[in-house]
């Protein structure tokens, strides 16, 4: 039977501007998405019997029928018309509710791993699809590099790869809900033309970034605060929040700077009992060499 894994990368969110609350409930968002060397792994196995089962190692929850890997297979299967099963065994190093995408990132870690086990005659644009479907991050993980997101966050346009950064991540001991974060935000609604969003890192990667949902996130959590300035102090290009958190994450040219700075933050790290590590970015050709399938002559 096909057996392989692959890599689930995470993302930061190097920009994010949120342009207004739309009619259907969602906001429309501006982003530049950026994949990180931090990865779930995800394996697949074959099964004869057509079930889907899911294993997860390294995150506390229980499965769930309402698993992003879960969905994905069962509306891949719907799609194609096919009743084939898998094994499916998630090893969870990505937090979880922390604004990495790990979720996201698993579901289309998912889909792009079950269209190459089953050998599906599903289209890249079919997977989009489903992707955008299941979440508004989910179509990045299809792409990976850099890229910029809009609508929901699901309509992508790939960006050049700038160069390599060496991020510092710190990871409180909380999560925080998206829902809570954009009721804090309080949006206005979405006007009929909302004006240009000038995103300066859309290109270059440079310049000083924002993220209209950190306010909001450091309302409901004060200590964020705390953390984007003292990466800022320890020499950060640019110390944001990712998504609506609760990462923190500062930018370093090389990774001599980035570890100064971890090891500058010693004393914040055990009084606030957060966990930090340093990560690098990943290239789009990178992400592909590791993110997707194998081709049938190396799965075993």
């Amino acid at each position: 039977m096909n057996a392989f894994s692959v890599e689930a990368f995470a993302k930061v969110n190097r920009d994010l501007h949120v342009l207004g609350k739309r009619p259907d409930g969602y906001h429309e968002l501006d982003t530049i998405f950026q994949t990180i060397d931090l990865t779930d792994e995800i394996r697949f196995l074959e099964r004869e019997d057509g079930e889907l089962v899911l294993t997860i190692a390294g995150a506390s929850q229980p499965v769930s029928e309402e698993n992003l890997i879960l969905r994905a297979a069962r509306n891949l299967r719907e799609r194609v018309g096919s009743r084939v099963g898998a094994s499916i065994h998630l090893s969870k190093r990505i937090p979880i509710g922390g604004g990495l995408g790990g979720g996201s990132s698993n579901a289309a870690a998912a889909l792009l791993g079950l269209r190459a086990l089953w050998n599906l005659p599903a289209t890249d644009a079919d997977l989009h699809a489903l992707a955008a479907a299941i979440g508004s991050d989910v179509p990045f993980f299809l792409v990976g590099g850099r890229a910029r997101g809009a609508g929901r966050g699901e309509i992508l346009r790939p960006l050049a790869d700038g160069p390599e950064e060496w991020l510092v991540l710190v990871f409180p001991p909380f999560s925080l809900s998206t829902a809570v974060v954009y009721v804090a935000l309080s949006a206005p609604p979405l006007t009929d033309s909302p004006g240009p969003s000038n995103l300066r890192s859309s290109d270059s990667g440079g310049g000083p970034d924002r993220n209209d949902l950190e306010s909001a996130a450091e309302s409901l959590q004060g200590g964020l605060r705390r953390f984007r300035l003292a990466l800022s102090d320890l020499g950060a290009t640019s110390a944001r929040l990712s998504g609506s958190g609760s990462t923190v994450f500062g930018v370093f040219g090389d990774e001599e700077s980035a570890r100064r700075a971890f090891e500058g933050l010693a004393g914040l790290r055990e009084e606030t009992k957060a966990t930090m590590m340093i990560v690098k970015t990943v290239s789009r050709a990178a992400f592909a060499r590791r993110a997707m399938p194998p081709t049938t002559g190396q799965r075993g």
